[in-house]
């Protein structure tokens, strides 16, 4: 089969699941209007203090007859019904953050956002341009080469400092304040909030050990950073990259979990894993291929050798040099 045959197999079978996908969205979206006229603590929880049947001429031919039309492939409608979810996320967002109620329905419309998000450009492009994400500063590019370096490791805790202040400090706090104004938090007992507390402390020192251990090993034997705009000129199989090919996401997916235990923010720890599957699906593909590209087959015996989330014992590495981080 040609490649344009294969192209366009995969691009009928996106179009499938995201009909199906609207089709899923538009009977949730008759669920849960029923269940707003008929049971009271699912409308306080949704909609707060806001009148049901305003929001139901609206939303009812905007969301849920949009997305069974949609369902059908119809284009316009696909539109529509994206387009209207996501007005609705925002200013549902809003509103719960103004007045501190309707928590759950944010939750569920940041859902449907996503998901209609997704299934659109599935049904409009028989896609998902993932490599949007890997454009301008993101794009890959190997640093100017300095062997030896000391800069390439100043460079690198440089990233360090701005990335985990931004990933695992201002984000996940913004996120845990959200959380407590949309009434949203878990409660739980002292005793057991000291338990969970405690683990996060320790998952966030072990796990940012593995990211320091990572990004020093890579910024010294790779001639290079973990940040894609300047990734590294050799192949980087020592230290943690032995065991497992992406120690850095790894220490990322684990401190963001950490710091949700932390914050006792069960927000920030889907926060964290929503983001790994960005990472796995999106990005990915994308730095391994250009690994590939790069270093040709021994970056192919490496991954073969060493799996990508799971460390097992390695066998002897196949060349005297490593592999860069696939989460760079």
């Amino acid at each position: 089969m040609s490649r344009s045959a294969v192209s366009r197999v995969a691009g009928d079978r996106a179009r499938t699941w995201a009909r199906i996908y609207f089709a899923l969205q538009a009977t949730a979206g008759v669920a849960w209007w029923l269940t707003v006229f008929t049971v009271p603590w699912v409308r306080e929880a949704t909609l707060g203090a806001l009148d049901p049947v305003v929001l139901a001429v609206l939303d009812i031919p905007l969301f849920v007859v949009a997305s069974a039309v949609a369902a059908l492939g119809l284009r316009p409608a696909v539109v529509v019904a994206t387009g209207w979810t996501m007005l609705v996320t925002i200013g549902l967002a809003v509103y719960a953050t103004v007045t501190g109620l309707a928590g759950w329905g944010v939750v569920a419309m940041i859902a449907a956002s996503a998901g209609s998000l997704l299934a659109a450009c599935l049904l409009l492009l028989g896609r998902v341009p993932t490599e949007w994400l890997v454009r301008g500063p993101f794009a890959f590019r190997p640093a100017p080469s300095r062997p030896g370096s000391a800069r390439n490791v100043a460079t690198t805790f440089g990233q360090i400092v701005v990335f985990w202040g931004v990933g695992l400090a201002a984000v996940p706090l913004v996120i845990a304040a959200l959380e407590d104004r949309w009434q949203l938090t878990a409660p739980l007992s002292p005793p057991a909030e000291a338990v969970v507390t405690g683990a996060g402390v320790v998952l966030l020192v072990l796990a940012s050990a593995l990211g320091i251990w990572s990004a020093v090993t890579m910024s010294t034997l790779g001639d290079g950073t973990p940040l894609p705009s300047a990734s590294t000129n050799r192949l980087v199989i020592a230290g943690p990259y032995r065991w497992v090919r992406n120690p850095m996401a790894v220490a990322g997916i684990a401190q963001g979990v950490a710091v949700g235990l932390v914050l006792s923010s069960w927000l920030v720890v889907v926060y964290a894993l929503a983001g790994s599957l960005v990472w796995n699906y999106a990005i990915r593909p994308f730095e391994e291929a250009d690994l590939e590209q790069r270093f040709g087959a021994a970056f192919t015996r490496y991954r073969a050798a060493v799996r990508c989330w799971l460390p097992r014992n390695p066998e002897p590495p196949p060349t005297p040099t490593a592999a860069p981080d696939t989460s760079r």
